[in-house]
């Protein structure tokens, strides 16, 4: 009987021992927790106010890293993004016969490259402390583990080798924006009067366009408020009729859609201010709705993730050439100024230039990138 009661304990060990040793594939093989370690990040751009553009920066460096970890360990089904995107001449390939758990080592990389084009220092700390404490929980090996985090730390010092040389750095030293104050085109606009964003993004590195003017869109119609016949002037008084008679269900897409990471609020005397997931961030929500949605598998879901940043970090690019390139003045400058002068839109004016249209152009961008992985 004792003999029988102790290969039932024993039995009951291995059984558990097996399940444990299995857990932790399961647990980071989940595509919900790539999509929650982005919305992480998220956490991070919205909280800190990194403005729209430099938030396309963070997710891509952040998914591409994720993403070339997932392609070194599928690589029958995702090839590398080394030699694809400018400049990105190589990434380090795992050791042969290396034990990795690779969506731990994605979720990895992401974080350590999330942090990195991020502030404040340790931004992606807790939550990444937090995901090598589940490893362990869950039964991943030692030397598992160890070989996965190694991994992950290689892929993302590579990448943010390369991300060094965009630009970026030197965009931060750029002159300061001279206002043109030629009849047309853009001045600050109302509550907060800001500086111009960003004037000198078209110098960054893109990732697959050539050049930031490779798809330069035509200009707009020529300004001009003072020929009531005029295109421009009609146009100008569309979007005046439009913001005034907007039904309910307009006015809430609208600012469904706002995505404004820092809108000042103005009540009287008293200033506050709101902040809110940008563009970008709006994205990579999305993104994980319609993998959620479609039932992708983790590195599926972590393509659909890198295609669609780098399709936003591209995009920004070429509209905010197109933005300072045309320099058109915003409608509630014209408007207060030759049709009603306490005119205001539904959403607060951001600072920059009118055209083109960057919720337009970004979207447009992404819809294509995720259409290309789900359909």
């Amino acid at each position: 009987m004792r003999q029988f009661l102790l290969l039932l304990i024993i039995t009951g060990l291995g059984i558990t021992s097996c399940k444990k040793s299995s857990d932790y594939q399961q647990y980071f093989n989940n595509p919900a927790l790539y999509s929650n370690t982005v919305h992480e990040l998220n956490d991070v751009v919205m909280g800190n106010n990194f403005t729209p553009v430099i938030a396309s920066r963070n997710y891509a460096y952040a998914n591409i890293a994720g993403y070339e970890v997932v392609a070194a360990g599928d690589p029958k089904h995702y090839q590398s993004l080394a030699g694809q995107l400018n400049e990105l001449k190589s990434v380090p390939k795992p050791g042969k016969d290396t034990a990795i758990c690779y969506p731990y080592a994605a979720l990895l990389a992401f974080c350590q490259v999330g942090e990195a084009v991020t502030f404040p220092a340790g931004s992606m700390k807790y939550y990444t402390d937090s995901l090598k404490n589940s490893a362990t929980e869950k039964g991943m090996p030692a030397d598992v583990k160890a070989a996965s985090e190694a991994y992950a730390n290689k892929v993302a010092v590579a990448i943010m080798i390369w991300s060094k040389n965009d630009n970026y750095l030197k965009n931060r030293s750029s002159s300061k924006y001279t206002i043109d104050k030629t009849e047309g085109r853009w001045v600050p606009t109302p509550p907060m009067y800001a500086e111009a964003m960003e004037p000198h993004w078209d110098d960054i590195r893109p990732m697959v366009m050539d050049s930031a003017s490779q798809f330069r869109v035509p200009p707009p119609p020529v300004y001009n408020m003072k020929d009531k016949n005029s295109m421009y002037y009609q146009e100008v008084m569309k979007i005046k009729n439009a913001v005034e008679n907007l039904t309910p269900e307009q006015s809430h897409m609208a600012n469904f859609w706002d995505d404004n990471p820092f809108k000042m609020n103005v009540l009287g005397h008293v200033q506050y201010g709101t902040k809110k997931f940008s563009p970008p961030g709006h994205w990579m929500s999305i993104v994980g709705i319609g993998a959620k949605q479609s039932k992708a598998d983790f590195n599926k879901t972590v393509c659909a993730f890198a295609k669609t940043s780098i399709a936003l970090f591209d995009s920004f690019i070429e509209c905010w050439d197109a933005k300072y390139h045309y320099n058109t003045v915003r409608p509630e400058t014209v408007i207060n100024k030759y049709v009603d002068a306490n005119w205001r839109p539904t959403l607060q004016t951001p600072p920059f230039p009118e055209y083109t249209c960057g919720h337009s152009t970004i979207s447009s961008a992404a819809a294509e990138a995720l259409t290309s992985v789900f359909g």
